[in-house]
């Protein structure tokens, strides 16, 4: 699981020419990107979104992704910023921005090109070439998108000066939308405005059993029907489910069958 800084603005210029990328993140800061070459498939939650060479993305912060960066015909490139809170805050005091409701669903959002945005993304390339670009430099380039995503859409001042953490949201509906992502309890808990204890306590009562064996169970059943079903092999599905080896999977799987994960290709 790649986690980001929330500490300060950071500016990234992603490039890769060998195989897909592929994995999962949790976007602790709100991200802008544009994909200079490539294509880029993105799933949250249940949901899967496709962007490719020339499009602007905005994702917002606190959720849970998963991509694959395609590099076929050429290799896939982008550049992001990394808008932290610091920041924004910064900004909302000295210019009074003001977030008065949420009325943008929580999707990433395909922000219209237009030849300011483009003009910015050219004069970071100097910057994304130095191995650490001046921290001075890369705040006042944050700041000036900032202000650049508002003149193409004011209605981001809603998602962007909105300061406030997850509220307490449906946890049966959260959970299976999002069990497969590795991440621990204490991040599930923070997603579904929970502390530890209220998590552990609502779900308990929701579920009956605790959250770390239904996590283990509801991926297994997952891994039963892609396998015996689809026909899916192990080696192919056992990150995207959550586990972090192969080996642990292989593991769970047979305590939980009784039978390896491929024993049904051996016995065909």
């Amino acid at each position: 699981m790649k986690k980001s800084s929330a500490s300060h603005p950071k500016l990234i210029l992603n490039s890769y020419t060998d195989k897909n990328v592929e994995g999962e993140a949790f976007i602790m800061d709100h991200i802008f990107s544009y994909i200079i070459h490539g294509k880029h498939e993105v799933w949250i939650g249940n949901e899967k979104y496709s962007f490719t060479e020339g499009d602007f993305r905005f994702f917002q912060r606190n959720q849970l992704a998963k991509y694959v960066k395609k590099t076929k015909d050429g290799g896939f490139k982008s550049v992001a910023v990394h808008i932290d809170q610091s920041t924004l805050k910064e900004m909302s005091h000295h210019y009074r921005f003001i977030s008065d409701k949420n009325d943008i669903s929580s999707e990433p959002l395909l922000i219209k090109s237009d030849h300011k945005l483009q003009g910015f993304v050219e004069s970071l390339m100097p910057y994304l070439q130095e191995q650490e670009p001046d921290e001075r430099i890369v705040l006042l380039k944050t700041q000036e998108l900032i202000l650049l995503l508002l003149q193409n859409n004011p209605k981001i001042k809603n998602i962007l000066f909105d300061f406030s953490e997850p509220g307490k949201i449906d946890l049966e509906a959260f959970m299976n939308n999002h069990y497969r992502y590795n991440i621990s309890i204490d991040r599930f808990a923070f997603l579904t405005g929970r502390s530890l204890s209220g998590f552990k306590r609502d779900f308990e009562k929701l579920f009956n059993i605790s959250p770390g064996k239904w996590l283990v169970h509801k991926r297994l059943e997952d891994a039963k029907f892609r396998i015996e079903d689809k026909k899916e092999k192990s080696s192919d599905i056992y990150l995207d489910l959550g586990f972090e080896d192969l080996s642990h999977f292989s593991y769970a799987y047979k305590k939980a069958f009784g039978y390896a994960p491929n024993h049904k290709f051996k016995n065909r």
